[in-house]
């Protein structure tokens, strides 16, 4: 069964051959994060690095996700890692750090921001944004104040050229979430809607 990517809830290059393995509903950040459960779906990318990811790239998109790339490892708070994930460059709470893992899937890492080029454009996809409605609203206002036009969804930034995007409002923002904080937002999201251990430890830690 193929499904499109706007579907899943997904900013992912409308040519990737996605096919769902399995139904998600009962995905942990369902409504919270609009990003499938791990193992849910695949993806045809071939990119197993991000040094290959942006090799495959045009000059021009390689040069404008290179620096984005560059503000946000500057920013990057101690603790995050950087790799591929869900097909696009990420930034994630290793699993050394937060062991459970995205879905409480402990081969998968819980991720922070990812990064991607599409056909239309590209997109930098602040999942801390989810569970985070204060963050998401700074980001908006700082956004504006830059002067830089915005498009963006519920967390994901469009643009279609480096000169688009407020760099320093995207390392600001990036700055700003520790690792800590990221999982508490992570485990209180899933406690909300009832999903797995972390509505438990809240069970517990009531008693």
């Amino acid at each position: 069964m193929h499904v499109s990517p706007v579907r899943l809830g997904l900013s992912l290059p409308a040519d990737w051959n996605l096919v769902l393995v399995r139904h998600w509903t009962d995905s942990p950040w369902r409504g919270v994060w609009n990003f499938p459960r791990s193992g849910r779906i695949v993806a045809s990318v071939t990119a197993s690095s991000v040094a290959q990811y942006l090799a495959a790239l045009p000059a021009d998109r390689r040069a404008a996700l290179s620096a984005v790339r560059k503000t946000i490892n500057e920013n990057l708070p101690d603790g995050y890692e950087e790799g591929m994930q869900f097909g696009m460059i990420g930034w994630y709470v290793p699993l050394s750090v937060y062991p459970a893992g995205y879905g409480e899937n402990p081969k998968v890492p819980l991720p922070f921001v990812a990064l991607g080029s599409q056909k239309s454009g590209m997109m930098l996809h602040f999942l801390c944004f989810y569970g985070h409605p204060t963050l998401s609203a700074w980001f908006t206002s700082e956004y504006k104040k830059s002067g830089k036009k915005l498009d963006m969804g519920k967390g994901c930034v469009r643009f279609k050229k480096l000169e688009d995007l407020a760099l320093n409002v995207v390392g600001e923002t990036v700055a700003r979430v520790s690792v800590e904080e990221h999982i508490a937002n992570y485990r209180a999201a899933r406690a909300l809607l009832g999903k797995g251990n972390a509505k438990k430890s809240a069970k517990s830690q009531r008693r």
